[in-house]
């Protein structure tokens, strides 16, 4: 019997203070388990300074144009009131202009994705070990 909704989780270990890691496979992977096959899935990450993102991966200077710009946009050497020992200020604003959250659809048991789509882990405050939460919801009645 299929189930309607599902929540599943897994655990990504970063390895800089700021990159972008292609979590596409982990989240197909989970909608398999799931029997899932028409539907939507929603990625989330629990964390103030990190992101989801869906973005081209044929060119991986995508990636360095994007995190560059965002060091220009929120420069780390402004005088931000939130001073915490590790002065991640800049990491909560790059955060939150990528959000938290992603939703993809689901089609005959595939994340529904353009040709140059990934779904990827934006670390803004590395190293550290993040969770991603998927919530699988399926279309078709049971």
């Amino acid at each position: 019997m299929q189930q309607t909704a599902t929540r599943q989780s897994f655990n990504v270990a970063t390895q800089q203070k700021t990159e972008i890691i292609n979590i596409t496979s982990q989240v197909q992977q989970a909608i398999a388990t799931t029997g899932i096959t028409e539907g939507a899935c929603t990625i989330y990450v629990p964390h103030t300074t990190a992101a989801i993102l869906i973005q081209e991966n044929a060119d991986p200077n995508v990636h360095v144009d994007l995190l560059n710009a965002l060091d220009r946009l929120v420069p780390k050497d402004l005088p931000y009131l939130h001073q915490t020992t590790n002065k991640n200020a800049p990491s909560h604003i790059k955060a939150a202009l990528i959000g938290p959250s992603k939703t993809v659809f689901i089609g005959s048991g595939n994340l529904l994705l353009g040709t140059y789509q990934f779904i990827y882990l934006c670390e803004f405050d590395g190293s550290r070990d993040r969770t991603v939460w998927l919530r699988i919801v399926s279309d078709l009645a049971v």
